[in-house]
């Protein structure tokens, strides 16, 4: 096995560190290895934004404004370093079905760039952040990381790719990769298009929840913290080199739990909820098996999701001008585009 070597000290790259999981990473990170620098790489798109690292001190954090498409930029931010996380995606399945060329272009385009600058500078491990949607739907059981991949949205299938395109180069050239695949998270800083923090916020300020078709669909909720700890023990595990790791709380919820959870958390009534048209190859059900993470490093989440939804609610609420600013401006554009015009199905209790 490969020698163990700790952490507090290294130099970390982490592209789309200014985005919701990426920048929950950095402070994560940092709070645990104070000696560590990390270089955040991040194109400041429309989920990106800069002031999701205000509070960490300038010693610890290079920010380079770029695009993990461009080599220059890529080969910039990764000098130095011994280490890359890759959380740089474009990641809405919404506006996949809108503009799916960006995603390829991101997701697989830009992982070929990470790779080929990584095995030019030797890193001693590079982590590709996938997701459990490469799996497509899982109806039954729980998807190990030997299931066949069959992803069934543009968003899905660019992070397959770019999944088994990391996994190639360490096949063929020997890149000390390893691939997670992680379940619905939430939490602080995230982007107000998905659904938890849209729902707080839309709540918060008593217009309608957008729920798609019955909401029943089902998903593995893991709190974002859990997810930052998780990788921090991949980071820490020596020799697994080339393996693919998911990363799940096993609590699986459906829309309309979530939905009437925050709506308990804020005080406001079911009246809110919208059943609208649903999308275009909505996916039922996602749920990954943990198990050999757990086996292997000994993780677990940590954090109930009673507790997270609760203090995930209570930062939104206690950040509006975080969020405001957000939901006034171009997002409230793409808003109108992906709810304005779909057919309502049924108010809540009709």
């Amino acid at each position: 096995m490969a020698e163990r070597r700790g952490l507090d000290g290294s130099r970390v790259l982490v592209t789309g560190g200014a985005g919701f999981i990426g920048s929950n990473f950095v402070h994560h990170f940092l709070g645990r290895f104070p000696a560590s620098h990390v270089v955040v790489l991040d194109a400041l798109t429309y989920a990106g934004r800069r002031e999701n690292l205000d509070g960490i001190p300038a010693r610890s954090l290079t920010f380079i404004h770029g695009d993990i498409r461009d080599p220059a930029a890529v080969a910039q931010a990764m000098a130095g370093c011994d280490i890359a996380l890759n959380f740089a995606a474009e990641s809405h399945v919404d506006r996949s079905i809108e503009t799916p060329g960006e995603f390829i272009q991101t997701d697989v385009f830009g992982v070929f760039v990470l790779c080929e600058e990584a095995r030019r500078v030797g890193l001693r491990r590079f982590i590709q952040v996938s997701t459990d949607e490469v799996y497509g739907e899982v109806l039954e059981g729980h998807s190990t990381e030997d299931w066949p991949l069959n992803p069934r949205s543009p968003y899905a299938a660019s992070k397959a790719g770019g999944d088994r395109l990391a996994y190639a180069y360490w096949a063929t050239y020997g890149l000390p990769v390893v691939v997670t695949r992680c379940s619905n998270n939430y939490g602080p800083r995230q982007y107000p298009e998905k659904l938890v923090p849209l729902f707080v916020t839309n709540a918060i300020d008593d217009e309608p929840l957008p729920v798609y078709g019955t909401g029943q669909n089902r998903r593995d909720w893991l709190h974002v913290e859990d997810h930052c700890a998780a990788l921090v023990a991949l980071l820490e595990h020596p020799g697994i080199e080339g393996e693919t790791f998911n990363i799940g709380a096993q609590h699986e919820l459906d829309v309309l739990a979530i939905t009437g959870t925050i709506l308990k958390l804020l005080g406001k009534p079911a009246s809110l909820v919208r059943h609208v048209e649903d999308r275009p190859g909505h996916d039922r059900r996602y749920a990954v098996d943990s198990s050999k993470l757990a086996r292997l490093t000994g993780w677990k989440p940590a954090i109930a999701f009673e507790d997270g939804i609760r203090r995930t609610v209570e930062w939104f609420r206690q950040n509006e001008a975080w969020w405001r600013p957000i939901k006034a401006g171009e997002f409230r554009a793409y808003y109108e585009r992906m709810y304005g015009q779909r057919k309502v199905l049924k108010e809540a209790g009709a």
